[in-house]
């Protein structure tokens, strides 16, 4: 599949064909390239194998580049004229959110709250804050929700339709663009790319991704796509419970998947315990928490690295990184495994700041 870029609706998403919707496919806005590559790592032991997620756009891509082709293709569709990310100041999100909304034909702002400093984290502010004039500090995570409604408001007032977006795009809609890429990854290994993995490593921050792809491998075995041993989702943990609790990660994959039954209009019976049965959440590398490296998340960057792997940052694929590491280490490794490489490779965007940084923005990197 070319990559293709447009407006809401152009094309037809992969979805339509896969699930055999037709008409009753959810908008869309094309963003990415895909599909995205499966590549292969020595790092000394077994292959490792990598689902390069990092490639799906050359300008800032990521895993959230397939949820904003959902959310941002609905907003639009729906009339929004401004849609607002949240997250904290170092958010992947908020940077794929400002560099792609235009696609869409949507104007967009984000809500960042603070969070531990790292270069990464940095460079993704400076990003945010040049891409557009409607990024606005939050005093903390705790007061998010406030600000949100509060600016919601205010766009009201001032005309515009704005739909604010919570953390991450972790919706049932947001879901779906990871639902599909588990099909994506179902045809490559029936094309030979790749043999059916064993373990699908990937960093859980807001669990979107996470959910989707619980979801989709679920939905694929269930409909005789997935043709394989299902494999276990390892989530592993960037942002502490209860947002990266299983009950969470079970409960947006079903959310999920009862959007897929109302559009495919039949049920898919797939219940809860189905889905945890083939769900692991590593809280091993979280660490002192979010956004704070870990030597086992800088080991597993210089190692990956040192063997001609993407590089991972410190605050979410870093940890992934180690988490895989350590499932190698194991007596009887479980067969193949994919890490869902989740960060953009191409640095995020930056040019003239459009107005002067707010002063929390400027004192938290001055003082970093």
């Amino acid at each position: 599949m070319s990559a293709r870029e447009g407006a809401p609706g152009g094309g037809e998403h992969p979805l339509r064909e896969r699930l055999g919707l037709g008409r009753r496919a959810p908008a869309w806005t094309s963003l990415g390239r895909w599909p995205t590559p499966l590549t292969s790592l020595s790092l000394g032991g077994p292959t490792i194998w990598l689902k390069r997620e990092d490639l799906s756009h050359p300008r800032y891509g990521g895993n959230k580049v397939r949820t904003l082709e959902m959310l941002l293709g609905d907003a639009a569709a729906r009339g929004v004229t401004r849609v607002w990310a949240a997250g904290a100041y170092g958010s992947n999100h908020a940077v794929a959110t400002l560099v792609h909304a235009p696609a869409a034909k949507l104007t967009a702002g984000a809500l960042l709250f603070p969070q531990p400093y790292s270069d990464p984290a940095a460079e993704n502010l400076r990003a945010s804050a040049s891409l557009s004039p409607q990024v606005e500090p939050v005093r903390s995570v705790a007061t998010l929700p406030f600000a949100m409604l509060a600016t919601w408001r205010s766009e009201r007032i001032r005309g515009e339709r704005p739909w604010m977006m919570p953390p991450g795009g972790a919706t049932p809609l947001g879901a779906l663009g990871a639902l599909s890429a588990a099909f994506e990854l179902a045809e490559q290994v029936r094309a030979g790319l790749a043999p059916a993995p064993a373990t699908i490593v990937l960093p859980a921050g807001s669990v979107c991704t996470s959910s989707g792809l619980l979801a989709g491998l679920a939905l694929a075995h269930r409909l005789g796509v997935w043709r394989w041993a299902r494999p276990t989702v390892c989530a592993v943990r960037v942002t502490p419970w209860p947002v990266t609790s299983r009950a969470r990660i079970t409960g947006l994959a079903l959310r999920a998947l009862a959007l897929v039954d109302r559009l495919r209009g039949s049920a898919c019976g797939i219940q809860r315990g189905e889905l945890g049965a083939h769900l692991v959440v590593d809280g091993a590398q979280l660490g002192a928490g979010y956004g704070r490296a870990t030597t086992a998340g800088d080991a597993a960057a210089a190692r990956f690295t040192a063997s001609g792997g993407p590089s991972l940052d410190c605050v979410y694929a870093a940890k992934a990184g180690a988490a895989l590491l350590a499932r190698l280490e194991r007596p009887a490794p479980p067969g193949p495994m994919l890490l869902w490489s989740t960060k953009s490779t191409a640095p995020p965007p930056t040019g003239t700041v459009k107005v002067p940084i707010a002063a929390p923005f400027a004192r938290w990197l001055a003082r970093c």
